[in-house]
């Protein structure tokens, strides 16, 4: 029988979510709680992956077992896991539905602020600059649905079998001081470093170091850039997963759908 599990985490103590031997990461963790409550190695799933130190205010993964368990898991897992990591939903599945390749569109957040807060510092990543052009990010950024091509926005195109992405929706917000800020993407896919590169970039034209022309042929795939510098990994949530046949809203704040606490404290540039 298989089961999705509908999670959050706080990545900034792992290593990403995938497995490896490099570090402490997300799904190691998991599926360690799960063998200590289940008494048998089980393997997960996931809805994707995740670099060191992004997060993840919706994400989803699948595990199969031989029938249902008799007891309360969303209890005992919670509680075993760390305080980084919350279980909201556990589902049962008909059929072999996959988290990953199943996923028709993955949303992201990436919050970034001008000013020094230690109580961002581990969500939203600080940028000490003064007078950005929102107008020209925001002109740029309606530039993304209109390629598919990502190959130049990249780190390592040649690992994926295809540099093709779909971007859907992409746009900027502000708080009305202007110094917090908000990007936000919608895709069928990404490729490794894709949206921190992206905002990178964007942040080098409010920055008047990057043109939204050169930018544009990075799209249109004409030209490479220089150099690819990713933004900083502590801004960026993963934070809408949508299946068609699943479509949960998000548990909390940090996420693309709109939530009635940051109505009004979000304005879209």
């Amino acid at each position: 029988m298989r089961y999705f599990f509908h999670i959050g985490y706080n990545g900034t103590n792992y290593r990403g979510w995938q497995r490896h031997p490099y570090g402490v990461n997300v799904q190691q963790t998991i599926e360690n709680g799960l063998l200590k409550i289940l008494k048998v190695p089980v393997a997960i799933v996931g809805c994707g992956r995740t670099d060191a130190q992004v997060h993840a205010s919706q994400f989803f993964f699948h595990l199969d077992v031989e029938k249902p368990w008799e007891f309360d898991m969303l209890f005992r897992l919670n509680k075993v896991l760390p305080p980084d990591i919350a279980v909201f939903d556990i589902i049962p599945m008909e059929g072999m539905p996959h988290a990953r390749f199943d996923a028709k569109q993955r949303s992201y957040d990436y919050y970034m602020h001008t000013y020094k807060d230690p109580f961002l510092s581990s969500v939203s990543s600080l940028y000490l600059l003064k007078n950005l052009n929102l107008d020209a990010m925001a002109a740029a950024t309606t530039l993304l649905p209109l390629y598919s091509d990502y190959r130049f926005l990249c780190l390592t195109p040649a690992e994926h079998d295809s540099t093709i992405c779909h971007v859907t929706a992409a746009r900027w917000l502000s708080n009305k001081n202007g110094d917090r800020l908000r990007f936000q993407i919608s895709a069928n896919r990404y490729l490794s470093r894709m949206i921190r590169i992206v905002v990178g970039k964007l942040i080098q034209i409010g920055m008047s170091e990057l043109s939204i022309d050169e930018f544009e042929s990075y799209l249109a795939a004409e030209r490479a850039p220089k150099a690819l510098t990713p933004a900083y990994p502590q801004g960026l949530f993963l934070s809408k997963v949508t299946y068609p046949y699943l479509d949960i809203l998000p548990r909390n704040a940090f996420s693309a759908t709109p939530q009635p606490q940051t109505d009004n404290y979000w304005q879209v540039v």
